[in-house]
């Protein structure tokens, strides 16, 4: 159970991590004293801080004489004492405009990137299992034995493979296999068009069946593939002093971008929470930093949550502004998405 901080304390602590998040820099005594309106001396702001520190909200760095906040205190900040400021009304309408403009699967990139320009950290969003059917096939030959399958899904999304074929196909027979996928089969899941393909495809040459059966193969491989964490702007954290100073933290930053393995998991665990989540570095096995927070938001598409997106950053980012950015985005993303 949390301790019950008197007013006095939680209005000193507000004043810290304010002050830290803004300039970086240990705050002392006396600056909480000129900062934080209460008429106390710096010898009463020092009891005060001492009580913090032993409660864990606080740290002293061994080289300064001033606090920090610890990931309990920016806990306590965020959930209790942070004032959030919204977005100006031409800020949001930004973030309209650019969603409404993209096709769907590019107004989840274009996310990603708003939420890295707008936060100057890294944008982030999970991404739904994309559709596992086809809107349109198309083959084209670039060699003997190497045909280009050209795949698109409902949403528009546009999937390239390569298939190296035992057969050198003529244009025609691609045209023909495309056509009969395309009139026949699309708008079917691969499983479904596989099973039809396997029962109805013995009266056509094998050679065409064969072909057809190989796009299915490299569609149902080419929706597995798919990356389900799109990741912008993390380049951005190498400006962060917090993380940049560090190689070994900024180390173990670029491994969770690369593997992706915990950051899927803390984006599915928070897709299926309602509204803005806070995890706050050294809060969980999940996040591998303390110095690092992620601020994130479910969106949905007519009605059902198919994702999660949200800023990467520092702990001593300014929760304030990116509380009301990641809500925002999430809620114009789910509005277009809910369009198509």
């Amino acid at each position: 159970m949390e301790p019950v901080l008197d007013e006095r304390a939680r209005r000193l602590l507000k004043t810290l991590i304010e002050r830290y998040i803004a300039e970086g820099q240990p705050v002392g005594s006396r600056s909480l004293s000129k900062l934080s309106g209460l008429d106390l001396s710096p010898a009463t702001i020092r009891n005060v801080m001492s009580d913090l520190e032993e409660m864990g909200y606080v740290a002293s760095p061994h080289t300064s004489a001033g606090r920090v906040p610890t990931p309990r205190g920016y806990r306590l900040f965020v959930d209790t004492l942070l004032t959030v400021r919204p977005l100006e009304e031409e800020q949001t309408r930004a973030i309209e405009d650019q969603l409404q403009a993209a096709e769907p699967q590019r107004a989840i990139q274009t996310a990603a990137q708003l939420l890295s320009n707008l936060s100057h950290f890294a944008g982030v969003v999970f991404t739904p299992r994309r559709a596992s059917t086809f809107r349109q096939v198309e083959f084209l030959r670039l060699s003997e034995k190497r045909v280009l399958l050209i795949l698109v899904t409902p949403d528009g999304d546009v999937q390239n493979r390569i298939l190296l074929t035992d057969y050198a196909y003529t244009q025609a027979q691609l045209a023909e296999a495309a056509n009969i996928l395309n009139q026949h089969f699309a708008g079917l899941t691969f499983e479904e068009t596989r099973r039809r393909l396997q029962s109805e495809l013995a009266a056509l040459r094998t050679e065409i069946a064969r072909l057809m059966e190989a796009a299915v193969q490299a569609g149902e491989t080419a929706i597995e593939e798919a990356d389900p964490v799109l990741i912008s702007g993390e380049r951005n954290l190498l400006g962060v002093a917090d993380l940049a100073a560090d190689l070994d933290k900024l180390r173990a930053l670029f491994d969770l971008f690369e593997h992706k393995t915990r950051l899927l998991n803390l984006l599915d665990i928070s897709s299926r929470a309602q509204g803005v989540q806070i995890y706050i570095g050294g809060e969980s096995n999940l996040v591998p930093l303390d110095e690092m927070s992620l601020v994130v938001a479910p969106y949905a598409a007519g009605g059902r949550v198919v994702g999660t997106l949200g800023v990467i950053g520092p702990t001593r980012m300014a929760y304030e502004r990116v509380i009301p950015i990641v809500d925002i985005t999430a809620k114009l993303l789910s509005n277009v998405l809910s369009q198509n």
